[in-house]
């Protein structure tokens, strides 16, 4: 059991702005210009959690950059990323770009986690829970255009499966105690897929660590500026993800209007529930009011030892100057609830 009407996040948080520019100018920095600049973007990530008052928190997801340290960067057997075919016009996840896979899929560096992990582990307050997120094989096979010996997203996403269960190993070995396995694009194709396909394929990739670390996924409907992707319904995922291996299942409420509220008390008999109660898709600032409300409706569902909550999403497409206040005003209002029931 977690700490009851647990505070945390999913993962990413918004850039500063001077990162932002950065990134788009990164051959105008050495390698130890880009270290100071992670650094920095990572102690304010972090800050502005712990200010917020998070009973967990993580790096921000801040060196996660589309260059030599994001995910696919670390990948062998890709070939470099072609523009994407549609540059202009409004936001879409048909903007983003795509690798496709020429040769065998692997990973001997792996896929710089522990790094980012050992980097919060040296830049959080003592005594601060930490975590960290991995996307899942099966979400990571989403921007990877299958070929080779790779005949569909299913067999990139298996031969992607002991690339990232090595991964949350080493983590584990790296004093990691909490790890989020992110796969949104399950629930995003729940609808189309076998939902037991999808467990198998977790459980697999999880093994390494079930047991040892306190596990995590993150089921949403995209996030990519700010858009969904997919029909945004749980329903399909059950009964099937109540299998999976895991102590928490975090799913998308606030951006939904709270729809499928009840399917939080079938998840709750069987593990611990994060529900996203902050909307990182609107830019109103939910106050201390609407979010102590927003929790005694989960706790009509579900026992407060088995709740959670956190924002929908990463707050990564968010503005900082909303992130900031819709954190302290999320850990303000559990608080108010909190102090009703009498819980420390």
């Amino acid at each position: 059991m977690s700490t009851p009407l647990r505070t945390t996040v999913i993962g990413s948080y918004p850039f500063p702005a001077w990162l932002e520019f950065a990134t788009g100018h990164l051959d105008a920095f050495g390698s130890d210009d880009i270290a100071e600049m992670l650094d920095d973007a990572v102690a304010i990530a972090v800050k502005d959690q712990v200010d917020a008052g998070l009973d967990a928190i993580s790096d921000g997801e801040q060196t996660r950059l589309d260059f030599n340290l994001s995910f696919y960067g670390f990948l062998e057997g890709l070939a470099p990323e072609p523009p994407s075919r549609r540059r202009f016009g409004p936001p879409g996840h048909d903007q983003r770009g795509k690798h496709a896979v020429l040769g065998d899929l692997a990973a001997p560096r792996g896929l710089g986690t522990v790094a980012d992990f050992r980097r919060l582990t040296r830049l959080a307050p003592a005594g601060v829970r930490l975590k960290a997120s991995v996307p899942g094989p099966y979400t990571l096979s989403g921007r990877l255009v299958p070929g080779g010996r790779y005949r569909d997203r299913w067999a990139v996403a298996e031969a992607l499966v002991p690339i990232v269960r090595d991964e949350l190993a080493a983590l584990a070995a790296a004093g990691c105690e909490e790890i989020c396995l992110d796969e949104p694009s399950m629930s995003c194709y729940a609808h189309r897929e076998d939902p037991t396909r999808f467990v198998a394929l977790f459980n697999d990739t999880v093994a390494s660590v079930h047991g040892r670390v306190r596990l995590s996924t993150h089921l949403c409907f995209g996030n990519f500026k700010g858009r969904a992707v997919a029909p945004r319904s749980y329903a399909c995922l059950f009964p099937a993800f109540l299998e999976a291996h895991v102590d928490q299942l975090h799913v998308e409420m606030a951006s939904r209007e709270f729809a499928e509220l009840d399917i939080i008390g079938t998840i709750a008999r069987r593990m611990d529930v994060a529900v996203g109660i902050i909307d990182v898709k609107s830019y109103y600032i939910e106050t201390p009011e609407d979010v102590a409300a927003r929790v005694r409706r989960c706790l009509t569902f579900a026992p407060p030892e088995r709740l959670a909550f956190a924002p929908d999403c990463g707050l990564s497409q968010t503005a900082r100057w909303a992130a900031r206040p819709k954190l302290a005003n999320m850990v303000e209002g559990v608080r108010r609830v909190r102090a009703e029931l009498g819980l420390p």
